[in-house]
């Protein structure tokens, strides 16, 4: 069965270059690009009005940025290597030094924040895995190796219990936070993986790439369970809906599609742009409806709500 989504409106040219990162909170959607500003805009006001500027927050730009699920505390990733954290009271966003220069030496890639904001994880351009506890002064209490592939992409399962890497080679891994083990090994995808995303249950691993299909994987087996395949570029970028019900992917030639577990079928595809969709991300469901947030190449947020009968 086929599901409508309706452009709802958009923050046009929000950055001057690509955007490459959101994150989410209940009421502000920020942003990242290539320039050294982070913009913050509302999702509370159908006009999604800009509510603050962060000028200066990387002098080279940002690639990833990372919110905790209350929306008080944030984590960015810049070009030049650095991290920078920052704290959210009252919808305005400041540069928490502190926790900042406990990460000074931390050197990763990708990034995931844990629900409650405690713990950061990060993977390395060698494919280091590491965690750090940010309520303890940033102590490191997690170092994984890999095979050394570039890591690409991170992510923590929301029950804390596991973390997925993914690296330049086709690599995916998984390991437990309790024990610093791998319960098991995953097949991987060949090509170079771009997006790991835990389901809202922690029972699912979705992966994609540049081998243009979605592979779900069994948190509990390693066990593949689907693939979803639809896309003709590469996959940039996986989100889920709150529920687990529905899949959100983006890629290189400006698809955005929303995928049906039950079904393991696509359900809705748009295509605005031809430009790269670097992020996608589903909002906080209110009591209305479904909505989800999409930007890349084309420099803009732009917004898409479920359509409904009501």
């Amino acid at each position: 069965m086929s599901r409508q989504y309706l452009a709802w409106g958009s923050a046009d040219n929000a950055h001057t270059v690509d955007i490459f990162s959101l994150a989410v909170t209940d009421k502000q959607i920020l942003s990242a690009s290539g320039a050294p500003s982070l913009k913050v805009h509302s999702t509370t006001e159908t006009d999604f009005p800009l509510v603050q500027s962060i000028d200066g927050a990387h002098t080279l730009g940002c690639h990833h940025v990372v919110t905790d699920f209350k929306g008080a505390r944030a984590v960015t990733a810049g070009f030049a290597g650095e991290l920078k954290v920052w704290s959210c009271e009252d919808g305005y966003w400041a540069a928490d030094q502190i926790a900042t220069a406990n990460l000074a030496n931390v050197k990763v890639w990708a990034i995931a924040l844990s629900g409650d904001g405690q713990y950061l994880a990060g993977v390395s351009q060698d494919g280091r895995v590491g965690v750090w506890d940010l309520s303890a002064d940033g102590t490191q209490i997690r170092d994984h190796e890999t095979k050394g592939s570039f890591g690409t992409c991170i992510d923590l399962s929301p029950d804390g219990r596991f973390i997925a890497s993914g690296h330049e080679n086709g690599a995916v891994y998984i390991f437990n936070t309790e024990t610093g083990r791998m319960p098991f090994s995953l097949s991987g995808i060949v090509k170079p993986v771009r997006a790991v995303a835990f389901s809202p249950g922690s029972k699912i691993l979705a992966v994609a790439g540049d081998s243009k299909v979605i592979v779900l994987y069994d948190t509990s087996s390693g066990e593949q369970i689907a693939n979803l395949s639809g896309h003709s570029a590469w996959v940039l970028s996986l989100s889920w809906s709150s529920t687990g019900e529905y899949l959100l992917s983006s890629s290189f030639d400006g698809k955005v599609k929303v995928w049906s577990i039950d079904s393991k079928s696509c359900v809705a595809t748009h295509s605005e742009t031809e430009k790269a969709v670097w992020s996608v991300k589903w909002l906080p469901k209110n009591a209305k409806s479904e909505a989800f947030a999409t930007a890349g190449a084309n420099r803009s947020v732009a917004f898409y709500r479920e359509a409904t009968g009501g």
